[in-house]
């Protein structure tokens, strides 16, 4: 009795980190209009930062396989920097939330690359799912109209570089979730990966220049959020996996698109078309369909 009440505490930690990081887009978005796009970034990754020491902890470097820092790092710090940038430089709040949109393709590829290159077995759903995914995007992509080619061509050439970095974004975070699962050998490197990301900001902020930052009341409680959203998002996600229900953690998260949309207008004070939502939805269904794909009968 005891252990089925402690995983399900640990199930309900981890079903807190999919709410944490469904935050992030509109809480990047609101520092970024203070601090700037890489000044935020910066420091949001720099409070994050602390925030993991002091719950997830140094990692034991030694212990680590030196494939899984090197490839783990680049790979990690390059998504970090694609996924807060891309939303930084969003011209508006709308253009951020359907560039973060655009970031959650990463479930559907992950399957893809699982199945290509870790010789995951699937079957025939995995087509449908990853379609009806990308086909989502397209959806979100038209703006009011739905799917209208155009719509899209003409929003993605407002702001090509947001766009781009979500969908590198999405490729980069991918090929992570199919290396790492490989050669991580169970260790977990988000600490030093967090500080990594962090002075990766720092550097380009110094080097190539970046917004002066404006710090007020409304940046400081944003900034706080949305570091504890990605500190903590982490670590409670860390304590699901290890000893919560992993069948409805995964489940859970495959749902973000939606509920990150949903936040995101309600931080950001930005009305959603239908259209929107049912691209959306398309998203999380697509998604789905590509993890029933690679799931193995018993």
């Amino acid at each position: 009795m005891k252990d089925m009440t402690s995983k399900r505490h640990a199930t309900l930690i981890g079903l807190v980190a999919v709410l944490l990081w469904s935050s992030i887009v509109g809480l990047i978005r609101s520092v970024s209009e203070s601090l700037g796009a890489t000044g935020g970034a910066a420091m949001i990754y720099s409070v994050a930062s602390i925030f993991l020491l002091f719950t997830v902890g140094w990692p034991k470097l030694r212990e680590f396989p030196k494939r899984y820092l090197i490839c783990g790092s680049i790979l990690f710090v390059s998504y970090e920097l694609c996924l807060s940038l891309s939303i930084g430089y969003s011209n508006t709040s709308r253009q951020a939330i359907e560039v973060g949109m655009v970031n959650y393709l990463w479930p559907a590829l992950t399957m893809v690359c699982a199945i290509l290159f870790n010789q995951q077995k699937s079957n025939l759903l995995i087509i449908p799912g990853f379609m009806i995914a990308i086909l989502g995007i397209c959806w979100v992509l038209g703006g009011d109209q739905g799917l209208d080619m155009s719509s899209m061509l003409n929003n993605i050439k407002d702001n090509p570089l947001s766009y781009g970095l979500a969908f590198f974004g999405a490729l980069i975070w991918a090929a992570y979730c199919t290396v790492t699962a490989r050669i991580a050998q169970g260790k977990n490197g988000v600490t030093l990966f967090f500080i990594l990301t962090a002075l990766a900001l720092w550097i380009k902020y110094f080097l190539f220049g970046g917004a002066a930052m404006h710090f007020d009341l409304h940046a400081i409680i944003y900034l706080a959020l949305a570091a504890a959203a990605m500190g903590f998002g982490y670590a409670a996600w860390n304590v699901g996996i290890l000893h919560g229900n992993v069948t409805v953690l995964a489940g859970a998260s495959y749902f973000i698109p939606v509920f990150s949309a949903a936040l995101a207008a309600l931080v950001l004070r930005t009305p959603l078309s239908i259209s929107f939502w049912q691209g959306a939805g398309m998203v999380c269904i697509g998604s789905i369909l590509c993890w029933l794909a690679t799931r193995q009968k018993r």
